[in-house]
C-alpha cells in the first residue's frame, strides 16, 4: 500500500549507469510489486550537439515525485561526438549532465536525492595554498539547485560534509558487502587475530581499518607514505617509500583497505612489502577500482604472487576485461542501493543500513560454523 506521506518513487539513471540502475530497479519491483510496466526508472537523456553543447530532457512529469538520480561521475566508457571526434566523458561532463537533469525537473519534484557513489572532485577536498576547493563547491551547488540529500560511498574525506552543514549528506561504507564477498571467494579464510591482520596503506585510511578491526577483532598495521614535496608529478607529490608500522605478519593473511585504486602503484608496493614481511596471502579491498593506467601492472604482480585477490565494488565503471581476471572479485552493491532508496522513499531511518554490525556478526557466526564443519569433515 502506498504511504501518503511519501512522493511517488522515481529513479533516474544517468548515462553509463544503465546496468546498475536496472539491477536496482529489479529489486525495487520485486519488493513493491509495482504495477504498470513494472519499472520505477524514468527515461531521461542529455543529447549533445556537434559542438559539444548539451541539454537535459526528461520524458515524464516529475511533479510531486520523490526522485533519486544515480550517477557515475567517473565513467569514461561513455563517449560523445564533438567536431567529428569521439570524446570520452570526463567527470566535468558527467557532473554538468547531472545539473542539466535537475534543471529539467524544474522544481516540480517533491524531493531530489543524488546518489553519487564517488564524489566529484572528492580528492580535492581541502586547500593548502591558492587552489580551488572543488568538492565543497559541488556540494553547495547541488543544494542550491534544490537537492535535498546526497548519498555517497566511502568519501575520500568524510569531513567534506561540513561544506553543507544544514543539508542531507550520507557517507555509506561497503564494509559488510566486502566481508561477505571475501568469505565467498576465499572460503578457507580464518578471521581472527592469529591468522589475519588489517593493513592501512597510509595514515588517511586508518579510520577504515579501525572499523574493520573493531567489528572483526583483528590487529592493525599501517604504512606511511614518504613523499617528495619538492616536485609535482601528475598533480601530486610522488611517493618515495612506504614505511611499515605494526606487528609481525609471519604466518598471517593480510587485508589492505583503501577507498580507491587509481594507478595502483602504491597498492602494489604495499602488497610487495607485506609479502616480504612474511604475510601468507594478501587481499586488497578498494571501494572504487579506477585502474587509471590499465591492468598490466596488476597482471604482472598477480603472476609474481605479490597479491592474491583484489575486491572492488560495481559502483563505478570498470573496464569490461577486468571481470576476466582471476585475481579480481566484483562486490555487487545494487541491492544495498535499492535498500537505501526504498527506505528513504518511505521516510524511514537508514541508521541500521549504515551500521551493519549485526549483519557482520551473523555472517561471522555462519562462516565460523562452516569452517568448523569443514575441519570436522577433513579430520574424519
Amino acid at each position: 500500500m502506498k504511504d501518503n506521506r511519501c512522493g511517488e518513487l522515481a529513479v533516474i539513471g544517468m548515462k553509463g549507469c544503465e546496468p546498475f540502475t536496472a539491477q536496482v530497479d529489479n529489486y525495487l519491483k520485486e519488493w513493491r510489486r509495482h504495477g504498470g510496466d513494472g519499472s520505477f526508472l524514468i527515461p531521461a537523456e542529455c543529447p549533445r550537439f556537434g559542438s559539444g553543447e548539451a541539454k537535459g530532457i526528461i520524458h515524464e512529469s516529475m511533479r510531486g515525485k520523490d526522485v533519486y538520480i544515480i550517477c557515475d561521475i567517473f565513467n569514461y566508457g561513455v563517449t560523445y561526438k564533438m567536431y567529428g571526434m569521439t570524446v570520452p566523458m570526463g567527470p566535468d561532463e558527467h557532473y554538468a549532465d547531472v545539473k542539466r537533469i535537475i534543471a529539467a525537473i524544474g522544481g516540480k519534484a517533491r524531493r531530489i536525492t543524488v546518489i553519487m557513489p564517488m564524489l566529484y572532485e572528492g580528492r580535492q577536498h581541502r586547500k593548502s595554498s591558492r587552489e580551488s576547493l572543488d568538492c565543497a563547491l559541488m556540494l553547495q551547488e547541488l543544494v542550491q539547485l534544490g537537492v535535498s540529500n546526497i548519498l555517497t560511498f566511502d568519501a575520500h574525506d568524510p569531513r567534506i560534509c561540513n561544506a553543507i552543514p544544514l543539508s542531507g549528506f550520507d557517507n555509506v561504507q561497503p564494509t559488510y558487502q566486502m566481508i561477505k564477498a571475501l568469505v565467498r571467494a576465499v572460503p578457507d579464510i580464518q578471521i581472527d587475530k592469529d591468522h589475519l591482520a588489517m593493513i592501512s596503506p597510509d595514515e588517511g585510511a586508518m579510520h577504515r581499518c579501525m572499523y574493520y578491526s573493531s567489528v572483526l577483532g583483528l590487529d592493525i598495521g599501517m604504512f606511511y607514505k614518504r613523499r617528495n614535496y619538492s616536485v609535482v608529478v601528475n598533480g601530486r607529490n610522488p611517493i618515495e617509500a612506504h614505511e611499515y608500522l605494526g606487528q609481525d605478519l609471519h604466518g598471517k593473511d593480510a587485508i589492505i583497505v583503501d577507498d580507491m585504486i587509481a594507478s595502483g602503484e602504491s597498492m602494489i608496493d604495499v602488497c610487495r612489502q607485506l609479502k616480504e614481511k612474511g604475510a601468507c596471502r594478501v587481499f586488497c579491498f578498494a571501494t572504487f577500482g579506477l585502474f587509471t593506467e590499465g591492468m598490466a601492472k596488476f597482471d604482472q604482480a598477480a603472476k609474481d604472487g605479490v597479491f592474491d585477490k583484489v575486491f572492488t565494488t560495481n559502483l563505478v565503471y570498470r573496464r569490461p576485461e577486468l571481470a576476466e581476471r582471476d585475481w579480481y572479485v566484483e562486490v555487487n552493491m545494487s541491492k544495498y542501493v535499492a535498500y537505501l532508496i526504498d527506505t528513504l522513499n518511505n521516510d524511514d531511518t537508514i541508521s541500521e543500513l549504515l551500521n551493519p554490525i549485526k549483519r557482520i556478526q551473523n555472517l561471522m557466526d555462519k562462516h565460523r560454523a562452516a569452517m568448523a564443519s569443514q575441519m570436522q569433515i577433513d579430520f574424519e
